[in-house]
């Protein structure tokens, strides 16, 4: 078997074949938006079994927001392996690879969304926090505001929605991903796609939102994605799907970060049990389905700033990705011995001080720590970290950061 670089001349039918095979393109839109997104300037890296491909990795520029800081993120963004070649061990191979070439060009941490736990904690990822999305009657929602006649929105406008995106109001966690490419081909795999908004006077899309829907008549809509800069362009996209509620009966939305649906519901535990087990049920669900992992420690750990007294301590990491990765591969993880201080102007030196407590945790395990998932204590009850109750107990109180929210699905 052969790792290498995706070359679009020679792979391209061969990546078809594969996302037709795991279900993941179906019609002609699929396919354009396929080749678009194969063409976003990311790196696209294929693994060949015989002469051509039977696996496909690939990753795409993207930052998160840390607090008040931005980190560069390397975004897999597509993991898909044939029928063929299953179990061999390809993607495992190829995902490490990849991620570990973003690692070299200054990639601070790795972000991916999962099929199921497991696979990748394996090669150090780990859950992040619990997304949220609430299917309501819109009719039902409790916002008093009268909206202006929106801009319709279609697959032509991808640059303009793409700029919005990137432009929305950020909470701590969000990812956003750089290529408009990303964008455009997320709208051509819309069903039935159709997306509302606002321009301002120089033509730039305010606040917008993107849906999907198998029933263009009654429903149930998707919301995909919603972009606004403050309270006001929120509220009035709220108000404009409020005004469908003439037909449509239900509507999927990914809860914005630091927002409580519920609030904004008229009777939500009424509407809840009048709907149960119907096609448009009302309901609140979640899960942790994207994962992540630091790829450069030093610069995590230096754009942590905790308006706290300093918490000095070691660390003893272990990155399970070394295994996956050839042994000719300038990076290798980020497992080793450090010495680590949050606070205000955190810092890591390698080595460990005799002085000082010491935590013992896999990449995994510490990236949710450090990013907020949960507390150091509570991931010592359910995941690879341990450390001394004082020290623990001292971080518990010094690393509270809001829970993040990816709000940004890949």
């Amino acid at each position: 078997m052969t790792f290498r670089p995706f070359q679009a001349d020679r792979d391209r039918d061969a990546v078809r074949r594969i996302w037709r095979e795991v279900g993941w393109i179906e019609t002609e839109d699929h396919e354009r938006g396929l080749d678009v997104f194969l063409d976003s300037g990311g790196r696209r890296m294929v693994a060949d079994l015989g002469d051509e491909p039977e696996c496909m990795v690939a990753t795409d520029p993207a930052s998160l927001t840390y607090l008040d800081e931005e980190i560069p993120v390397s975004c897999i963004t597509c993991v898909t392996t044939s029928r063929v070649a299953r179990k061999r061990g390809l993607a495992s191979r190829l995902t490490a690879r990849t991620v570990a070439e973003d690692a070299l060009d200054g990639a601070g941490v790795a972000m991916l969304g999962i099929f199921e736990q497991g696979f990748y904690n394996q090669l150090g990822f780990g859950n992040g926090s619990y997304e949220r999305w609430c299917t309501f009657d819109p009719a039902e929602l409790t916002v008093d505001v009268d909206p202006r006649t929106p801009r319709r929105l279609t697959a032509e406008d991808w640059e303009l929605v793409h700029s919005s995106r990137l432009g929305r109001s950020r909470a701590h966690g969000a990812c956003s991903l750089q290529p408009s490419a990303l964008t455009r081909s997320e709208m051509l795999w819309s069903e039935n796609g159709f997306g509302l908004g606002y321009v301002d006077g120089a033509g730039n899309l305010t606040h917008h939102f993107w849906c999907g829907t198998k029933s263009p008549e009654h429903g149930p809509y998707r919301v995909l994605w919603m972009a606004f800069r403050d309270r006001a362009q929120f509220r009035e996209l709220l108000a404009l799907l409020k005004s469908l509620g003439d037909q449509v009966h239900s509507i999927r939305l990914h809860e914005p970060g630091a927002v409580q649906l519920q609030d904004l519901l008229r009777q939500p535990f009424r509407m809840r049990r009048l709907t149960e087990k119907s096609r448009h049920e009302q309901r609140m669900s979640a899960s942790s389905y994207w994962q992540i992992r630091l790829l450069d420690l030093r610069t995590c750990i230096e754009k942590t700033h905790l308006e706290v007294e300093p918490v000095a301590f070691n660390l003893h990491l272990t990155d399970p990705i070394e295994r996956h990765l050839p042994d000719e591969a300038p990076w290798r993880g980020v497992g080793g011995s450090y010495s680590i201080v949050f606070g205000p102007e955190s810092s890591v030196e390698d080595g460990s001080d005799p002085s000082l407590p010491t935590m013992e945790a896999s990449v995994g395990a510490f990236t949710r720590m450090w990013l907020g998932v949960r507390s150091p204590t509570a991931l010592s009850w359910t995941d690879d970290l341990a450390g001394p109750p004082d020290l623990l107990d001292r971080l518990d109180r010094s690393v509270r950061l809001p829970a993040p929210t990816c709000d940004w699905d890949f």
